[in-house]
């Protein structure tokens, strides 16, 4: 008699992922991002999965050149090619910039992967209230 052994299916971790609510006010910093790493190709499939449909897909990524990995410049999405494009600018230092033609551009404040949970907690919630 043979026994198939099945391996589980690899749990995906949760997106730590906190957006602030949508009012008529402009917002330097529209949520937060708590990545588990700095590689970009890695990453950022989740969380353009994760945001909300009505942001519509984002063609343009923006984050610091210093911070991330190396990747290329452009990378292909749900089959949807995203430019992916690196700052070098201090103010950029901890956010990422997406942008969709037509719906918009939301700032996320980055949350250093490394960063405890006892610390990244009030971080993200402060931002999704639209104080970086």
């Amino acid at each position: 008699m043979t026994t198939a052994l099945q391996s589980p299916i690899p749990s995906h971790p949760l997106l730590r992922l906190r957006l602030a609510s949508r009012s008529g006010m402009p917002r330097p910093i529209d949520g937060a991002w708590w990545p588990r790493s700095y590689d970009l190709l890695a990453e950022l499939p989740s969380l353009l999965a994760g945001l909300p449909r009505a942001w519509g897909h984002i063609t343009s990524v923006t984050v610091n050149g210093a911070t991330w990995s190396a990747a290329p410049g452009r990378m292909l999405v749900s089959n949807q090619v995203v430019r992916l494009r690196r700052t070098v600018a201090a103010s950029a230092q901890h956010t990422i910039v997406l942008l969709a033609p037509g719906r918009g551009r939301w700032d996320l404040l980055v949350v250093p992967p490394d960063t405890t949970e006892e610390t990244a907690e009030p971080l993200m919630a402060a931002a999704a209230r639209g104080r970086d």
